[in-house]
């Protein structure tokens, strides 16, 4: 009798592990290894720390017409955030260690869940760098004129603001300092990631240093009067603040779409992954508490929340220097949101769910510059005509997708896999993918009806994509592929 073919729905079709590892390893898709543990953890600190902390914190504590704000609360929204980032980055890191290629959750989910949850995965991530690379590049845009009118020189409004169809005031034709930066991020990572790491290692030391700054010159002049009430809004502001400030955390992921250009990277990526989380969530907290210790609720402005706080205060020339660090943080967010982006796109290309294109190797820069080039121009666009703030709740819903997903995946690939060798092992299984999974549905739940109305419109149209080009031409639609 012959050997029995199981036929199953090509949904249901996973990527071996082996299989990844060797599409990697293909020569006209191989990315260059040059990043170290220290380049991994200043990618993860450089895509953290940065229009989270400087610019969306405002509106976590203030509350907008769609929720209420935390008040001093936002130092426990903060903690909240931090703990449903700490459970999906234990997930992540066993992941990353095991599967070290680009990808992020993408890879993962492929090899464990199958090809529809992993395009549905990948389709996610793009909304969340994507739109977030457009939130980040908005921010900078606003402490970079913000900064300008410090030394005295002020743009036209019409020049830094989008245009009145998209929310801008009567007369404004786009956001150019918002495109420019983007278009120039671009060109940095055309040229290698080891220049882009170097670049944000720099710049990382540089807003570390502004972050001890404002903390060390605000504390200070604290009243405690000023955190009372604790929380003007009950929990329910507490939440509704986690998550919006989630944002502020996004970044940590972004070291796993690193991995495949990392020498060491079953022992670095957790390292990138864990240490950048440790050393941003004790600095947010840290800052929460100063800020909203240093002016009351009512004073804090919401869109350049810390550097303003310090200026409210007398330290004019100490809110200089937090301008000039969140211009510098903000750029080496926006230069690993792009990253991940890209390398997100460059692995769904290198599987054919998406053109082919995108992931040719620049020949010199060994860098995927078609999809560098595309992402860059498509961000630029979208920055220098649209708003924050919808921008940064769409990022957050798309992220905790994915970390659902990939809390999900390791459990999943820990029973169906036991025997595979794990560099880094997560602690307590199952309890905390249970656990990172329940803190993901717990903060989703929080954020307005609109995002969940955009959210899903966005995933039906991911639907209709994959069905229509992915489904048929994907790499293991060639090779008739089946489940493991």
């Amino acid at each position: 009798m012959g050997r029995r073919r199981i036929v199953s729905s090509p949904l249901l079709r996973t990527k071996s592990i082996d299989q990844i590892l060797a599409d990697a390893d293909q020569p006209e898709h191989r990315l260059r290894k040059t990043l170290t543990a220290w380049d991994l953890t200043a990618l993860g600190i450089g895509a953290i720390i940065g229009t989270g902390i400087f610019v969306l914190v405002g509106t976590a504590i203030v509350g907008d017409a769609h929720r209420p704000g935390a008040g001093p609360g936002i130092i426990l929204s903060f903690i909240l955030s931090g703990i449903t980032c700490a459970l999906a980055a234990l997930c992540y890191a066993e992941f990353a260690a095991m599967i070290p290629v680009a990808g992020s959750a993408y890879t993962f989910s492929y090899a464990t869940l199958g090809e529809f949850l992993a395009w549905l995965t990948g389709w996610n991530l793009i909304l969340e760098y994507g739109v977030a690379c457009v939130a980040v590049a908005i921010g900078w845009s606003g402490y970079f004129n913000k900064l300008l009118i410090l030394a005295g020189i002020e743009l036209p409004y019409w020049a830094t603001n989008p245009p009145h169809w998209a929310g801008g005031p009567e007369g404004s034709v786009a956001n150019f300092p918002a495109a420019i930066i983007v278009l120039l991020v671009t060109v940095v990572l055309v040229i290698g990631i080891k220049e882009s790491a170097r670049a944000a290692g720099m710049i990382v030391l540089l807003k570390l240093a502004v972050i001890l700054f404002f903390i060390a010159v605000g504390a200070p002049a604290v009243s405690a009067d000023n955190w009372t009430p604790f929380m003007p809004n009950g929990f329910e502001g507490v939440r509704a603040a986690a998550a919006i400030i989630f944002f502020a955390y996004i970044g940590f992921d972004a070291v796993s779409t690193a991995a495949e250009e990392a020498k060491n990277p079953q022992r670095d990526v957790p390292l990138g992954i864990l240490g950048s989380l440790a050393v941003c969530t004790v600095l947010y907290i840290s800052v929460a508490a100063v800020l909203t210790g240093l002016v009351p609720v009512s004073q804090i402005d919401i869109h350049a929340p810390v550097a303003e706080a310090l200026s409210l205060v007398g330290y004019k020339w100490g809110a200089a220097i937090v301008a000039i660090g969140a211009v510098a943080g903000i750029t080496s967010v926006l230069v690993v949101m792009m990253l991940g982006q890209i390398r997100v796109f460059f692995a769904m290309s290198r599987d054919r769910l998406v053109s082919p294109e995108l992931s040719k190797v620049h020949p010199t820069f060994g860098t995927p510059h078609r999809a560098t080039i595309l992402t860059g121009a498509v961000v630029a666009i979208l920055a220098a005509f649209f708003q924050i703030g919808e921008a940064a709740d769409m990022t957050n819903i798309g992220t905790f997708f994915a970390f659902v997903l990939v809390s999900i995946g390791i459990m999943l690939l820990r029973y169906t896999k036991a025997d595979l060798p794990r560099p880094f092992r997560l602690p307590f299984m199952p309890l905390v993918p249970i656990l990172s999974v329940a803190a993901c549905l717990y903060l989703m739940a929080g954020l307005p009806w609109a995002t969940w109305i955009r959210f899903v419109v966005w995933t039906i149209i991911g639907i209709l994509v994959y069905l229509s080009y992915g489904m048929k031409r994907s790499k293991l639609a060639g090779r008739g592929a089946s489940p493991e």
